[in-house]
């Protein structure tokens, strides 16, 4: 009997540091995904990351370690469908719009892009090329996350009125001396590496630009931001707040509150749980009927067809305009700014 399963996804991986090792671990080894190349200059790591995938029962992937030959000839050569993009945050932009004008699907790592311009222009290349663009932030593609999005935007829960949001880490003592601490390639610090999952999510779970930000960033001495503190304002007149530690004892956390007219939702910045209390009930309580599914899975499912895209660089776009008056205001003292939200009608 002829085997009628689609052929797996031909995908190649670029960047196999520790964060693309990481989800090279869930996606080696699937019978619908082929590993098919890497791009990696260092090659220990792309040994790791080969090792990665034969260890779970792959065939080696071919590696080319010069990004600019693997979009033009390793792509056309091993017949990739998906690239998926684990680089340095200013590297973002120009890698993802040229796997999209060479034809090929992209799921972009977090953040999407380091200003609201670039995010822009890559929607337009999105729309012209007609390619996929998912953007991995554990936060919109949590499952949890969009079925708090889901009953925000129902209203039965009634107006959303404030967001209590914050992150911590001890981010600062793994980062030092690594291209997250350079502002040319990390586009930012703590707020804008592991805070960026809470800005992106509490823009998601929002669902609408913000019309006000005030924001603080303190360096502590180093070159990017260590700490933040954030309060904004939406044109519906929800308030949000938002705190990003990067230089807490040894941990890693978050935590979100939503606070609206009949009820209060809770979860993480990745998604990491769901917990709702209605009016009249007396405590949160886990929304238990909710799995998660891992970015990787997430972005077979879109690209199947089996659901739309929970992180479209629609959303990116939101957090990028949010971090642009975030850095301006830092800038400024702390001065209440008013995101830009068409750059070329502005120019």
């Amino acid at each position: 009997m002829r085997d009628l399963s689609p052929a797996p996804v031909r995908v190649g991986v670029v960047g196999t540091g520790l964060i693309g090792r990481s989800h090279l671990s869930g996606m080696a080894g699937r019978p619908d995904t082929m590993i098919a190349a890497i791009c990696e200059p260092r090659a220990e790591a792309a040994d790791a990351g080969v090792l990665e995938v034969t260890s779970r029962g792959g065939p080696p992937p071919v590696v080319e370690p010069d990004w600019e030959r693997f979009v033009g000839v390793t792509a056309v050569d091993q017949r990739l469908d998906a690239i998926v993009l684990f680089t340095p945050h200013a590297l973002h932009f120009e890698q993802a719009r040229a796997a999209l004008e060479a034809g090929i699907d992209v799921l972009l790592e977090k953040p999407m892009v380091t200003d609201a311009g670039q995010a822009e222009d890559l929607i337009r290349t999105r729309d012209r090329t007609g390619r996929l663009l998912v953007v991995a932030f554990n936060g919109s593609l949590s499952p949890r996350v969009r079925a708090a999005a889901a009953m925000i935007r129902s209203g039965e829960l009634g107006a959303l009125l404030n967001v209590n949001a914050y992150a911590w880490q001890d981010w600062i003592s793994h980062s030092r001396g690594t291209w997250r601490t350079e502002p040319a390639m990390s586009g930012g610090g703590f707020l804008f590496d592991t805070g960026a999952h809470m800005l992106n999510t509490v823009c998601d779970l929002a669902g609408e630009d913000v019309a006000e930000v005030a924001a603080f960033l303190e360096t502590d001495g180093e070159a990017v931001d260590v700490r933040g503190a954030v309060l904004a304002r939406l044109a519906s007149g929800a308030l949000i707040t938002m705190n990003g530690c990067g230089r807490a004892i040894p941990s890693l956390g978050s935590d979100i509150h939503l606070f609206l007219e009949r009820g209060t939702l809770r979860t993480g910045i990745w998604g990491e749980r769901l917990e709702l209390q209605r009016a009249g009930s007396m405590a949160l309580r886990p929304v238990r009927s909710v799995q998660s599914k891992s970015v990787w899975e997430q972005f077979l499912d879109v690209r199947a067809g089996r659901e739309p895209n929970p992180s479209p660089p629609e959303i990116g776009l939101r957090m990028a305009r949010l971090w642009d008056a975030i850095r301006e205001s830092s800038a400024r003292g702390g001065a209440m700014i008013r995101p830009v939200r068409d750059r070329e009608a502005v120019a």
